[in-house]
């Protein structure tokens, strides 16, 4: 294993993790207009990890779904940090199934270690609602579009990536677990986790190798929205001109080839 490969996951890793220069909230209003958040899971919960809404992409109706790890201590401990619970995957599989009767492209931004792991998300069903949401995104007749933000951990994060297209900020990983945690399965020794990050290949640069995702995107810090918006645009004009059937039957190959 080489030490400039070592080094250069482990500064992938670091700055996945380190604080953004805009909120979720401000990443949003800077790539649609006039933002309508929606709140619930319709199943007595609202969980503060996910922000969902409806606004506008151009002249083109979109749902967005962002996970949300808040600014404050208050709203990091109300959002776990930015680990949704089952309310949080059943309110962003709400939004989807709301996209899809509206004919709505789905706009997902994602930066979570992972679903939260706490016994009351357990006993509440986090397994049946990320599978759920999963489910309902190999379903839908509208475009996907997931962009990972900052960290894509596990299946806590592919809930919300199972899009279209997949794309990558330069500040970001998609893994199955932490480096942490693979060094302590793997060697018994978290410690090793700088050589853990680089044997998972969890950077843009590996993923977009792999074919995982179609595309890494520069964070420009504040003008990050503005860029994004720039690059959806085109995109989804590509994919809205295609039928829905063969919308689900190309997602479902593109992961199927994993």
């Amino acid at each position: 294993m080489g030490v400039n490969r070592m080094t250069d996951a482990m500064a992938t890793v670091k700055a996945a993790r380190a604080p953004r220069a805009y909120t979720t909230r401000g990443l949003i209003d800077s790539m649609v207009t006039d933002f309508i958040e929606q709140h619930g899971d319709r199943n007595g919960g609202d969980d503060a990890a996910i922000i969902g809404g409806t606004g506008w992409l151009g002249n083109r109706g979109v749902t967005v779904i962002a996970t949300n790890k808040g600014e404050t201590l208050e709203e990091r401990l109300q959002t776990n940090f930015g680990g949704p619970s089952p309310s949080g995957y059943r309110k962003a599989e709400r939004l989807m199934r709301q996209a899809a009767k509206f004919n709505r492209p789905i706009i997902t931004l994602i930066n979570t270690s992972g679903a939260y792991p706490g016994r009351e998300a357990e006993e509440g069903g986090q397994g049946e609602a990320i599978a759920h949401t999963l489910l309902t995104a190999t379903q839908l007749p509208v475009p996907l579009i997931a962009v990972i933000i900052g960290e894509g951990g596990s299946g806590g994060a592919l809930a919300f990536a199972l899009g279209d297209r997949v794309w990558m900020s330069d500040q970001s990983m998609y893994s199955i677990l932490s480096p942490e945690g693979f060094a302590s399965i793997l060697w018994k020794d978290s410690k090793r986790s700088a050589e853990a990050a680089a044997v998972m290949g969890l950077t843009p640069q590996d993923l977009l190798a792999k074919g995982v995702v179609e595309r890494i995107i520069p964070d420009t810090g504040m003008q990050f929205g503005y860029d994004l918006r720039a690059a959806l645009m085109p995109e989804l004009d590509v994919l809205c001109a295609k039928e829905p059937a063969e919308l689900i039957a190309q997602r479902r190959l593109r992961f199927r080839k994993f």
